[in-house]
């Protein structure tokens, strides 16, 4: 390992290639080129990894000096220069950066923006990445919402959130909040219908003016409850590795939310803007939305209320046709790699 190695300029663009965690990272210590937030995320992700790592190994090897042997998995080396996101105070930074008039959908006066909301929505979307709407569907709707969800927790069906491919024990260590995930026509659950079908509206309506993006899809709803105890979930991308999903939309339902005493605060960390971060409220029928891939790294700090919020990603049809593409080609290569271990 380099002693007084000089900091990766390229740091606020490595993500852990399993799950999107971006703290802590190790790094492949053979093509040292892509990262894991821990040895057990390098071993699932082995299989995948180590054709791209090969490739990777010969292009910095001269042709006369490879030799043919047996290559053995790489061990990854500890990035020092990671453990803590570099910005300044959130608080002064968000002030400075006006947020309520760049993002929402509330002027500074306290009325509401008579622009429509789609156009609303497209024009922060491309312009700064993010964009929320306070009063989305109206205090009562709201309430029934939480009602809908409030009795599915009771129910008992929240479970433990998990990761992507998450076979190890180190999850409640990344994210610390109980899901659920919603079709939409189960019994008890008309009201996050609803939700869901506002969502698909208002994204309808911007189809075609967000990015280069064409969305023909979406995800189920996760519905998601952070149970206070100082519960939350490290920096992470949603689509770090281009699943397909472009936009990730989240409806807020805690009603008298008090940051300062309750925390539970999403901060996002723009690609691009080292120093700078945005604090969003999880505050009541408040809707959010923003790019689910590597533009919006973001976390969510530690909630001491019980904090609820409703999520929903929805697809671009080319990105996710590749994504399908590649799943069923690496589904076929482990079939032929253990039907060859077998003859072995």
């Amino acid at each position: 390992m380099e002693k007084d190695r000089k900091k990766d300029p390229d740091e606020d663009k490595q993500y852990c290639e399993l799950c999107g965690k971006m703290e802590n990272l190790l790094k492949c210590g053979r093509c040292r080129n892509s990262f894991y937030c821990s040895k057990d995320h390098q071993t699932q992700d082995w299989r995948k990894h180590k054709l791209v790592c090969k490739e990777a190994d010969k292009s910095k090897v001269p042709s006369q000096s490879v030799k043919t042997s047996k290559t053995p998995q790489p061990s990854p080396q500890t990035r020092k220069d990671s453990v803590t996101p570099r910005c300044e105070p959130v608080e002064k930074m968000i002030s400075n950066a006006d947020v309520s008039g760049i993002f929402n959908n509330t002027k500074h006066n306290g009325q509401t923006n008579k622009r429509s909301l789609d156009d609303i929505v497209t024009r922060n979307m491309n312009e700064h990445g993010i964009c929320f709407l306070d009063d989305f569907l109206g205090e009562e709707t709201g309430l029934a919402i939480l009602e809908n969800v409030v009795a599915l927790q009771q129910s008992g069906k929240f479970t433990d959130g998990q990761l992507v491919s998450q076979r190890g024990d180190s999850t409640r260590d990344i994210r610390g909040d109980q899901i659920v995930w919603i079709e939409g026509n189960e019994d008890g659950c008309g009201k996050i219908r609803f939700l869901m079908s506002r969502m698909d509206d208002l994204l309808r309506l911007c189809n075609g003016r967000l990015g280069n993006y064409s969305i023909n899809g979406r995800t189920k709803a996760m519905v998601a409850c952070y149970p206070g105890e100082g519960k939350g979930y490290v920096r992470h991308v949603d689509n770090p590795n281009g699943d397909g999903r472009c936009v990730t939309c989240i409806y807020y339902l805690n009603k008298d939310w008090d940051a300062k005493a309750h925390g539970g605060l999403l901060r996002i960390f723009p690609e691009g803007k080292a120093s700078y971060a945005i604090d969003i409220e999880p505050k009541f029928d408040r809707l959010l939305l923003f790019w689910s891939d590597r533009r919006n790294p973001h976390e969510v700090q530690p909630a001491h209320a019980t904090r609820y919020a409703i999520t929903v990603w929805y697809f671009d049809r080319e990105e996710r046709a590749r994504a399908k593409e590649k799943y069923v080609t690496g589904t076929v290569i482990r079939l032929i790699e253990q039907v060859l271990e077998r003859r072995v």
